[in-house]
């Protein structure tokens, strides 16, 4: 799953008339560096949540045949959030209505991350008797210099301690956590981080390659900048 339903407030006025994700950085847009990724790792089916200007993602990516994935479109009237989206995917997240684990990236984050690595992961935590995470972790970024969790030994995250690294926006996350979110909720992931990670539920590795959460239009610039010179 995409996230790509989001406003992209200090993106503006570039997200006035295109949502965020659709903005082009080295000739492509952010969206399509990450569908491009996740092709080459073997995903067949992704998932995309729209609000604002939705119908452009349609417009622009198609059903995905192109790069030899089938895109499905999962419409919000008002943006829900990262867990209200879930929620409301899940009908296109499931087969069969059976539990699955799925992979979530942000589409205004631009990575060179091998997604293909975590799917290693998913037959464990289909079998875990309640339902885990297992998030990607990146070296704190000037913005965010504290972190969000931190990274034992083992793997395991935690609420305190050292070191502290800062969640990538890239996760595995199990559908059963969301089955009890009515559809069309607005709720965000962080209390579903907090819960998880408290309860021991949720592990964690670093990435320390190209990363970059595209946040404003300066930042936007330079990366467009960067991939052109590449």
């Amino acid at each position: 799953m995409i996230f790509a339903a989001g406003r992209g407030e200090r993106m503006r006025p570039l997200t006035d008339t295109r949502p965020k994700p659709l903005l082009a950085a080295g000739g492509k847009p952010l969206i399509v560096w990450q569908i491009e990724r996740l092709a080459a790792a073997g995903f067949e089916v992704i998932v995309i949540n729209h609000a604002w200007l939705g119908r452009m993602f349609q417009s622009n990516l198609g059903n995905g045949s192109r790069w030899g994935v089938e895109i499905r479109y999962s419409h919000e009237m008002h943006a829900l959030e990262t867990a209200g989206g879930i929620a409301k995917a899940l009908p296109l997240l499931e087969k069969d209505s059976d539990p699955a684990i799925f992979l979530a990236v942000s589409g205004d984050v631009f990575c060179e991350f091998d997604y293909a690595s975590l799917r290693a992961r998913a037959p464990a935590m289909a079998l875990a008797a309640q339902p885990a995470m297992h998030l990607v972790m990146v070296p704190n970024p000037p913005f965010h210099t504290l972190g969000d969790f931190a990274l034992e030994p083992n793997g395991t995250l935690a609420l305190d301690g050292a070191p502290r690294y800062t969640f990538g926006n890239i996760g595995l996350y199990d559908t059963r956590m969301f089955r009890d979110l009515a559809p069309n909720t607005r709720r965000a992931l962080t209390p579903y981080y907090q819960e998880t990670v408290a309860a021991g539920r949720a592990t964690g590795e670093l990435y320390e390659g190209r990363w970059e959460n595209v946040g404003t239009a300066a930042q936007l610039e330079a990366l467009d900048r960067a991939l052109r010179q590449r």
